[in-house]
């Protein structure tokens, strides 16, 4: 495939193996290239096109094939999905001819598309509950609770995840533009709850109040922040999903026309559980 900011050809792995070119700007795709008998898996209606040669097959779960259990245990699968605010169902493109097929998807949202090689991040990756796009056949999709009871109360977005398991590619999208960082061992970092976008599983994840009663009521920035701390890799989007919508919400009028609580402590209480 034409060289990218992001592309990749194949190595050995469990999961297969996907080349792929993520291209565009605000408004990405990512263009997989599949070998004969390799599979993608995607969210679906992601799809934006593919190849003739690509079969589509809709599937209950993630269509990882290692769920085990017959119809019960794919319906389990399904069900974690249904939880982390995805589809009952996903799609699975195989490549049934010969050469090479593409197939390609499309975040829904303007942001990133992110690849990540799960193996590169100890073969786990937690991230918030509607990023995953598309992965390579063998990735397992599931559900990661947060334990304490502060942050399943006032947690927002960070309180039900996702986790992807496995060493294959996923593609997972993030609102606005991204910003990685790498946290040393006790490190810690303060983020809006709805801008936390993923993270490697040993980063620690908590809230903590967002300053004095006064910062609370009269700052703008929300009650409660995420403290993540490391070690670990920490990904943070500029625009999440439930900001860009209760901005489009507030335009079209049907609160009103503007919030006039945000930036306030009765803003903040509205939009909490939202992550916002």
């Amino acid at each position: 495939m034409a060289n990218s900011p992001w592309s990749h050809s194949r190595s050995s792995s469990i999961a297969d193996d996907v080349d792929f070119e993520i291209k565009g700007q605000e408004l990405q795709f990512v263009e997989i290239e599949l070998d004969p008998g390799e599979s993608a898996v995607a969210e679906a209606g992601a799809m934006v096109w593919k190849d003739a040669a690509i079969d589509m097959t809709t599937v209950f779960g993630d269509g990882s094939g290692d769920q085990g259990g017959g119809f019960m245990g794919k319906l389990l699968g399904a069900g974690k999905r249904l939880v982390t605010g995805e589809s009952l169902f996903t799609t699975v493109f195989t490549h049934r001819g010969s050469g090479k097929a593409r197939v390609s998807f499309a975040a829904p949202v303007p942001g990133a598309i992110l690849p990540i090689k799960l193996d590169d991040v100890d073969g786990q990756l937690i991230c918030q509950k509607d990023a995953f796009l598309a992965a390579a056949r063998g990735v397992s999709i599931g559900i990661h609770f947060q334990q304490k009871i502060m942050t399943g109360l006032f947690g927002g977005e960070g309180f039900i995840m996702q986790k992807l398991e496995g060493d294959g590619w996923v593609f997972v999208q993030m609102g606005g533009t991204v910003i990685e960082r790498e946290l040393r061992a006790g490190e810690e970092l303060h983020v809006d709850t709805g801008c936390v976008a993923a993270m490697t599983a040993g980063v620690g994840f908590d809230v903590i109040r967002a300053g004095s009663v006064k910062s609370m009521i009269f700052g703008g920035e929300g009650v409660f922040f995420a403290r993540l701390r490391g070690p670990g890799k920490v990904w943070i989007q500029s625009l999440p999903f439930s900001r860009l919508a209760g901005r489009m919400l507030a335009a079209a009028g049907s609160r009103g026309g503007q919030s006039r609580g945000e930036g306030s402590l009765l803003g903040s209480l509205g939009n909490m559980l939202d992550g916002d």
